[in-house]
């Protein structure tokens, strides 16, 4: 067995109000540089840890997490479209391991994922398909959230499991860091928009368009005096990073979800995945962990970060 991690933030935003050429540059390295340690690892399954943004999951039922046992993508923001290839015997096993530990979680036979779960898997593999994948997606935008001790222990749940398949597994977490992006909430929306965040499923592509014409708006003043919305927080940003590359996970157990969303911004609760991808790491027990890049980009509303892992053991070899 061996496990190596990866979290990476995600932006809907990039190829579509991109920030300055040197900066797009930088960060096409460092996915290059990703990508080419994915390869050279080769997994045999990917564990992904994303969020969704009322593309798959509706407030008609929000689960706080939902594992696939088969996965399509929405297609969303220049994202590929087509099926994963999630291994749905694997699956379901790790679902039965989930529950067997007293966690909660739903299961689907036909999730819809978007750019949150399948932008990171193109940027790393290439490829929806290339490897066996299984995608748990964590409820980051829908409040209300679930306390974070429970995403570190579904964390720690998820990493036991791996570390008893006796495969190379990748375990990746998808969202983050700080940033709020023009995400309505069901407390006072309209009609129409409470219709949508209560079953939008198979939007038309007018509406879909629509929806990306306000996002890249948002990016386009995101973080000036125009713009409403909590601004990017460099240090909030790196004050979680250095508590996951130090291993201070039980620190997480004690964050407070409004102050997050206050400081930070509401979609800053996607760091949720990178909870959980630490937590199934450090369950495969001592780890090291390291800070590839973090730079603050209004333009793709996104506080912008790459960090790896891997058991100590691994490291030493």
């Amino acid at each position: 067995m061996t496990i190596k991690l990866k979290c990476l933030s995600h932006t809907p935003l990039r190829g579509l109000n991109d920030p300055g050429a040197d900066v797009v540059r930088d960060v096409d390295a460092v996915l290059a540089q990703s990508r080419a340690e994915v390869e050279a690892f080769d997994p045999e399954l990917i564990i992904i840890f994303a969020p969704d943004h009322y593309n798959g999951l509706f407030y008609d039922l929000m689960p706080p997490f939902v594992i696939a046992t088969a996965a399509e993508s929405v297609g969303d923001y220049q994202t590929m479209t087509g099926s994963l290839s999630v291994p749905a015997g694997t699956a379901l096993e790790l679902a039965r391991f989930i529950l067997a530990d007293d966690i909660d979680i739903a299961l689907s036979h036909r999730l819809q994922v978007d750019h949150g779960c399948t932008q990171t898997l193109e940027e790393l593999t290439g490829s929806l398909s290339r490897y066996p994948v299984i995608p748990i997606i964590i409820n980051s935008v829908a409040p209300p959230f679930c306390p974070y001790r429970r995403i570190r222990k579904l964390g720690d749940t998820v990493g036991r499991f791996a570390a008893g398949l006796n495969k190379r597994v990748l375990i990746l977490g998808t969202g983050g860091l700080s940033h709020e992006p023009p995400v309505p909430l069901l407390a006072g929306a309209p009609d129409e928009i409470a219709s949508f965040l209560i079953a939008g499923r198979n939007p038309t592509p007018e509406f879909r368009a629509a929806r990306q014409a306000r996002t890249i708006a948002a990016g386009k003043i995101y973080g000036t005096q125009e713009c409403p919305l909590t601004p990017l927080n460099p240090d909030w940003d790196q004050a979680f990073i250095d508590l996951l590359v130090n291993a201070d996970l039980a620190q997480v157990d004690q964050f407070d979800i409004e102050e997050i969303s206050r400081e930070a911004g509401r979609s800053t609760h996607e760091i949720r995945t990178w909870v959980a991808a630490f937590a199934a790491l450090a369950a495969a027990g001592p780890y090291r962990a390291r800070q590839d890049y973090y730079r603050p980009i209004s333009e793709w509303i996104a506080g912008y970060g790459v960090l790896s892992g891997e058991p100590m053991a691994t490291a030493a070899e």
